[in-house]
């Protein structure tokens, strides 16, 4: 039953990246930009499990698997250019158990590229998010809006 899980989400990940690809190239929001956002947010909470499993396989297959707890939640990249995904948590199960989502802000300060990596205890983007202490992102999966 797993697999037929996995395949769906599969599926369904291909299909919404294809209406976003479709989507204009424009910096606003679109129709096609909202249900692709939202479209890759229900898929990453309806099969986190499957994507955690697929995610610790590929990293263990590496010897590069994390240790401790791990989760899949939401992740939204803010700064150049926007992407939504999934990305894998690790540390102690309490920490992560608290965990909804991961925020990334990225910019550029002179020639140096910077990446912030945020996970917190809310899936809310406005207001301060709380950050969850104790965790860590191992892995991350995005497409671009």
């Amino acid at each position: 039953m797993k697999s037929r899980g996995r395949s769906i989400a599969v599926l369904l990940m291909v299909g919404l990246l294809s209406l976003g690809l479709a989507a204009t190239a424009a910096q606003a929001f679109d129709l096609g930009d909202i249900l692709k956002v939202g479209g890759i947010v229900w898929l990453v909470n309806q099969y986190d499990d499957e994507i955690d499993g697929f995610l610790t396989k590929a990293l263990g297959e590496r010897d590069a698997a994390a240790r401790g707890a791990t989760k899949v939640v939401p992740i939204l990249s803010l700064g150049r250019g926007g992407y939504i995904g999934a990305a894998q948590v690790v540390g102690n199960p309490e920490n992560v158990q608290r965990v909804k989502a991961v925020f990334q802000v990225e910019g550029r300060f002179g020639g140096v590229r910077a990446q912030l990596l945020l996970p917190t205890t809310t899936d809310r983007v406005s207001g301060n998010p709380d950050r969850a202490k104790g965790v860590g992102v191992s892995a991350v999966i995005e497409f671009e809006i």
